[in-house]
């Protein structure tokens, strides 16, 4: 199966936005952030960057925090990419929490609750 230029650039997108992120962005709200996935439009315009941060469950305030400090990174995210990667356009990033992990630790934490009981 071929993969769509999309998801291609958005595995590229993923990778360097994490390494600016954790390399080059000295903003402390960010510090214990990871981009876990990257979502690209088909026309390349758009991507939607999901974090999550390290160190157990965040509270509301420190997914505010990170958020912030992502959204206030993203002009300079922007202008790194555009110097790094050969593309025509550099895609709007839009940042959003990742609740996939907290997700699956609810899941894991009910199926420990059922194997406690028996």
């Amino acid at each position: 199966m071929e993969y769509k230029r999309s998801d291609r650039v958005a595995e590229l997108l993923q990778k360097e936005i994490a390494e600016l992120v954790f390399r080059r962005v000295k903003d402390p709200r960010v510090a214990n952030v990871t981009i876990s996935g990257v979502n690209v439009s088909d026309d390349l315009k758009h991507a939607r960057v999901f974090f999550c941060i390290m160190g157990g469950r965040a509270n509301e305030d420190e997914k505010k925090n990170a958020s912030a400090g992502l959204e206030k990174a993203k002009g300079f995210i922007r202008a790194e990419l555009g110097r790094m990667l050969s593309l025509r356009y550099i895609p709007q990033l839009h940042f959003d929490y990742d609740i996939s992990f907290e997700y699956g630790d609810k899941i894991d934490r009910l199926l420990k609750e059922l194997h406690k009981d028996e």
